[in-house]
């Protein structure tokens, strides 16, 4: 579990063919990796990898075809730049909203414009997420913690502080950037239990009956 808020820019230094998948190497800048052992989980750019080698300037991981399918990991080349997030620990500070790191799906950054000092950008999600996503709810973007501030179906806007900008890769997302997209969790949770004793059914869903006659709907 983590908390999508990133502790440094790391840079993937390779990626190399394993088979149907392949493996990552990452270097991963000042993060400290004193703690950090074989077998521990680092969110980069929002997916939760395990360590499976230590470098000395930084880790190994092995990327499935499950996880090739649903993140922008495909269009990676060496000398990408990465957020970087330890797993959280039960002390830490939860300054951010619970990420897992299991991305849903990639989003595509659809416009970028200036307000202020903030960067405000609008973000296409797939259609079948839209339902997830909520004004002043939480998303994660690349691994990072941040704020829906408006909706128009399934697009949806981010507004950036310079901060932010600064200590996420964020500074220099630009109009057709495919993004790692982490809906709320709670919000998958939910719908899926919703569904009570018809989850068990193959071709289950949450209609507007099921809301009705369970008393979300007046």
């Amino acid at each position: 579990m983590f908390t999508g808020i990133i502790e440094t820019i790391g840079t993937i230094s390779a990626l190399t063919p394993k088979g149907a998948d392949i493996s990552v190497t990452v270097d991963s800048g000042n993060l400290d990796l004193s703690d950090v052992k074989l077998g521990d989980s680092i969110a980069t750019n929002g997916v939760c990898l395990t360590v499976v080698a230590l470098t000395g300037k930084g880790y190994v991981a092995d990327l499935s075809l499950e996880t090739l399918k649903r993140t922008a990991f495909t269009d990676y080349k060496s000398g990408q730049k990465v957020n970087l997030e330890k797993a959280m620990l039960p002390t830490t500070r939860f300054g951010g909203h619970m990420v897992s790191g299991h991305v849903d799906e990639v989003g595509k950054i659809i416009e970028r414009t200036h307000t202020g000092r903030a960067i405000e950008f609008w973000v296409k999600a797939p259609a079948h997420l839209a339902k997830y996503i909520s004004e002043k709810g939480s998303v994660s973007i690349d691994g990072i913690s941040l704020t829906v501030n408006a909706i128009r179906g399934d697009e949806f806007k981010l507004t950036i502080v310079p901060h932010t900008a600064s200590e996420t890769t964020m500074e220099s997302f630009q109009v057709g950037r495919v993004v790692n997209l982490e809906v709320d969790v709670i919000a998958r949770y939910l719908e899926r239990l919703m569904l009570g004793d018809k989850a068990a059914d193959k071709k289950s869903e949450v209609t507007m009956d099921l809301l009705a006659r369970t008393g979300f709907l007046g």
